[in-house]
C-alpha cells in the first residue's frame, strides 16, 4: 500500500507477552535448588583437592573418580541454570539470550567458561599428567575452572541482592556467599591461615623468622578471602550468622583437603566462635547506630577480622600453645583489623555530592548538606 508520501511499511507484529511480561526473577525454591547443586559442585572440588593432596600417586590422567564427582556437580548446576532460562521462554522466546532470571546471566557465562576450561584441563592432564603440590594451584586450566565456578555458584547471591527478602531467600543468599568463598580455597591452601601452625613455633627457632613471615602472609591472604564476601552481604543488611557461616565453610574446605589436622582444627573452631561473636556485636551496633551510620563498613570489617583471628589464635593456644612473641601475636590481630577496615572503606558507597541551595541573601548559591548519608 502506498500514500502521498511513499509506501507504507507494515509494522512488525510483536507478541504482547514479550512486551508486557518481563522475565520473572528466580523464586526462593529455584534459588534453593541452585544452592544445593552448587554445593555438589564445590563438594566435588573438595574431593578432587583431597585426592591431589593425599592419593595423587594412585591417579593417572584426566578420567578419575574425583573428576567424575566434580564434573557431575558441574553438569547438574549447568543444566539447572539453563533450564531456568528455558522455562521462561513464554516471556522471552529467545530464552538463551533474554530469558535469564536476575542474577543468573553471569552464571550462564560461567557455565560456558567452565566447559571450555574443562576441555583445556583434559588436554593438560592427558598431555602433561597430574599436577602435584603448587603445580595444582597454579595450573592455568585449574585457575580458569575456579573463576568460572565462582560465577556459577554466586548466582543465588546476586538474585538475593537484586530482590532482597528474608527467610528462605536470606538462607539461599548466605549459602551462595559461603560457596563462593569456599570455591577459590582449593587454590589458596599454600596461603591459608587455617592450615598454618606457624604461631605454635618460636620465632627464634631455626627457620623461625621465615615461618613467622609466611604465617603472617597467610593471615592477611585469608583475611581478604573472608572479609570481602562478608562485607558484600553486610553492606546490604546485617545478617546474623553470615560471618560464622563463611568462616566455617572456608575452614571446612581447607581442613577437609588435609584430613583435619588437630591443632589447625582447634584454631578453626576458635575462628568460628570469634566470627559468631562478631555477628552478634555488629548486629547490636546496627540496632544502636542504624544501618546508615558513618564508617559502618570499615568498623564491621575491622571487628570481624580482629575477632576471627583472635579466636583462631586462642584455639591454637588451647591445642598446642602459641609461641610467637606478644608483639607478633597482637600485631597480626591489629594488622588484620586494619586490613578489614580498609576493605570496608572500599566497599562503602560513595558520599553523594553536596547540592547547591539558594542563598537567602541573594549573593549566590551555597552548598547544602549531602542529600542522603552514605552507608559507610
Amino acid at each position: 500500500m502506498a500514500n502521498a508520501t511513499g509506501p507504507t511499511v507494515p509494522t512488525p507484529r510483536r507478541s504482547p507477552a514479550v512486551i508486557d511480561r518481563p522475565v520473572p526473577a528466580a523464586t526462593r525454591r529455584e534459588d534453593l535448588v541452585t544452592v544445593v547443586l552448587a554445593a555438589c559442585l564445590v563438594a566435588g572440588a573438595l574431593a578432587d583437592g583431597w585426592a591431589h593432596t593425599n592419593v595423587i600417586e594412585t591417579i593417572e590422567g584426566f578420567f578419575t573418580p574425583w573428576h567424575g564427582l566434580l564434573y557431575a556437580g558441574f553438569a547438574a548446576t549447568a543444566g539447572w541454570t539453563f533450564f531456568l532460562a528455558y522455562r521462561r521462554r513464554a516471556h522471552a522466546p529467545r530464552w538463551w539470550r533474554d530469558g535469564w532470571p536476575v542474577g543468573y546471566r553471569v552464571g550462564a557465562i560461567g557455565v560456558v567458561a567452565f566447559g571450555l576450561a574443562a576441555l583445556a584441563d583434559m588436554a593438560w592432564h592427558e598431555t602433561l599428567g597430574v599436577e602435584v603440590g603448587l603445580d595444582a594451584s597454579f595450573s592455568p586450566s585449574h585457575l580458569m575452572l575456579v573463576c568460572a565456578a565462582l560465577l556459577m555458584v554466586s548466582s543465588p547471591l546476586r538474585s538475593w541482592w537484586a530482590q532482597g527478602g528474608a527467610g528462605l531467600r536470606t538462607l539461599t543468599g548466605v549459602g551462595s556467599m559461603v560457596l563462593t568463598a569456599m570455591n577459590p580455597t582449593i587454590l589458596l591452601t599454600h596461603s591459608s591461615a587455617f592450615l598454618t601452625t606457624a604461631p605454635t613455633r618460636p620465632i627464634d627457632a631455626p627457620n623461625g623468622p621465615v615461618s613467622a613471615l609466611l604465617g603472617v602472609d597467610a593471615y592477611l591472604v585469608t583475611t581478604i578471602l573472608l572479609v570481602v564476601p562478608f562485607l558484600l552481604v553486610h553492606r546490604r543488611r546485617c545478617t546474623l550468622g553470615a560471618g560464622a557461616a563463611v568462616v566455617a565453610g572456608v575452614a571446612l574446605f581447607a581442613l577437609g583437603m588435609h584430613e583435619f589436622p588437630a591443632p589447625a582444627t582447634a584454631g578453626a573452631a576458635g575462628a568460628v566462635v570469634g566470627a559468631g561473636l562478631a555477628d552478634v556485636v555488629l548486629h547490636r551496633l546496627d540496632a544502636v547506630r542504624g544501618p546508615a551510620a558513618a564508617l559502618r563498613l570499615p568498623l564491621a570489617g575491622a571487628v570481624f577480622a580482629a575477632l576471627v583471628w583472635a579466636g583462631h589464635l586462642g584455639g591454637l593456644a588451647v591445642a598446642a600453645g602459641v609461641r610467637w612473641t606478644p608483639e607478633v601475636t597482637t600485631g597480626i590481630v591489629t594488622l588484620a583489623a586494619v586490613f578489614g577496615a580498609a576493605l570496608g572503606g572500599l566497599a562503602a558507597r560513595p558520599v553523594p555530592p553536596r547540592q547547591p541551595r539558594p542563598d537567602p541573601t541573594g549573593d549566590g548559591p551555597t552548598e547544602s548538606a549531602p542529600a542522603a548519608a552514605a552507608t559507610a
